[in-house]
C-alpha cells in the first residue's frame, strides 16, 4: 500500500462518520444556503491576465506525513488574516485529520476571518466532500488525479463548476497532466512531491509545466523553502505557488509572501 492509499483509507473512514452526522440531503440544503463562492480562477490570474505577477496560495498546515509536526497554529484565523495582509491571492486550509491534524473547524474559523478565496485542502474521493466544501464556504477544492479515475475526475470537476467553485487539479506526471487537461481542468498544479513515496524533486516542475495547456493557471506545489525556489518555479512557467511549511514556520509570513511575490514577478518578467 502506498502512502496515498493509506491516507485515502483513513479519509474514507472519517468521511463515513461525518456522513452519519450530516445526511446528504441536509448537506445539500446547507450548501444552497452558503454565500456565493468567490472566483479563485480570477484571483490566480485567469486566462486574460498578462501573468506578470506570481500569485501565492498560502496554506494553514499544522503537520505533514513527510515532516511531522510543523507548527501548533492555535489561531488559524489569525494566521490566515496575516496571509491576507501579506498579499496572498488564495488561502488553503488543510482539513484532513489523521495525517495533517486539520479540521473543518479550522476551515470555518478561517472563512469567518478573511475575504479571500479559500481552498478546502483534502483528499476528495466522494462527491459528498465537494458538497461539504461548498456548505462550509469553500471556493476551491483539490482534485488529485492520482487518487481518481477519469470518470471520477470529470464528474467531480463538473460538480465543482456546477456549484460555482473551481478546482485545483493536482498532477505529478505527464500522463496525469494529459488526463487533467482532457477533463477540462482550468487550474492545474504540478506537485513535485510524489504522494505515493513522499519523495520531492524540484526539477520535475521544469519538465512538466510546459505540457499544461494555454489558458490554464499553472500552480507549483511543494518544495518551496525560500524566494530562490519561488524564482525557479516562476522561471519555468508557474503562475502561482502553493506554500505551507515555509510560511507556518516563518515568524513574519506577511513579509515572506511579499518576498515570494517579488521574486516570482522578476522571474516572470525575465522570461516574457
Amino acid at each position: 500500500m502506498t502512502v496515498l492509499d493509506d491516507i485515502i483509507a483513513g479519509v474514507r473512514e472519517d468521511l463515513e462518520a461525518r456522513r452519519a452526522q450530516v445526511p446528504f440531503e441536509e448537506l445539500k440544503r446547507l450548501a444552497a444556503q452558503a454565500p456565493a463562492p468567490r472566483d479563485a480562477y480570477a484571483a490566480l490570474g485567469g486566462a486574460d491576465d498578462p501573468r506578470l505577477q506570481l500569485k501565492v496560495i498560502a496554506e494553514v498546515k499544522r503537520k505533514s506525513p513527510s515532516k511531522g509536526a510543523l507548527a501548533e497554529i492555535s489561531d488559524p484565523a489569525g494566521l490566515a488574516a496575516r496571509y491576507e495582509r501579506g498579499g496572498a491571492a488564495v488561502i488553503s486550509v488543510l482539513t484532513e485529520q489523521r495525517r495533517f491534524n486539520g479540521s473543518l473547524e479550522d476551515f470555518d474559523a478561517v472563512r469567518a476571518a478573511v475575504q479571500l478565496p479559500l481552498l478546502r485542502k483534502d483528499f476528495n474521493v466522494d462527491e459528498y466532500q465537494i458538497w461539504e466544501a461548498r456548505a462550509h464556504g469553500a471556493d476551491l477544492v483539490l482534485l488529485i488525479v492520482a487518487a481518481l479515475d477519469d470518470e471520477q475526475l470529470r464528474s467531480f470537476l463538473a460538480l465543482t463548476h456546477e456549484l460555482g467553485m473551481n478546482a485545483l487539479v493536482e498532477t505529478h506526471t505527464a500522463e496525469e497532466i494529459d488526463r487533467a487537461a482532457a477533463a477540462g481542468a482550468r487550474i492545474i498544479g504540478v506537485n513535485v512531491r510524489n504522494l505515493k513515496t513522499l519523495d520531492v524533486d524540484l526539477s520535475l516542475f521544469a519538465g512538466l509545466a510546459g505540457r499544461i495547456p494555454a489558458g490554464a493557471v499553472v500552480v507549483a506545489e511543494s518544495g518551496v523553502r525560500d524566494a530562490a525556489d519561488v524564482e525557479h518555479y516562476a522561471a519555468h512557467g508557474a503562475n502561482a505557488v502553493l506554500v505551507g511549511e515555509a510560511l507556518v514556520r516563518d515568524n513574519a509570513p506577511e513579509q515572506a509572501i511579499a518576498e515570494f511575490g517579488a521574486a516570482g514577478a522578476a522571474a516572470i518578467a525575465a522570461r516574457a
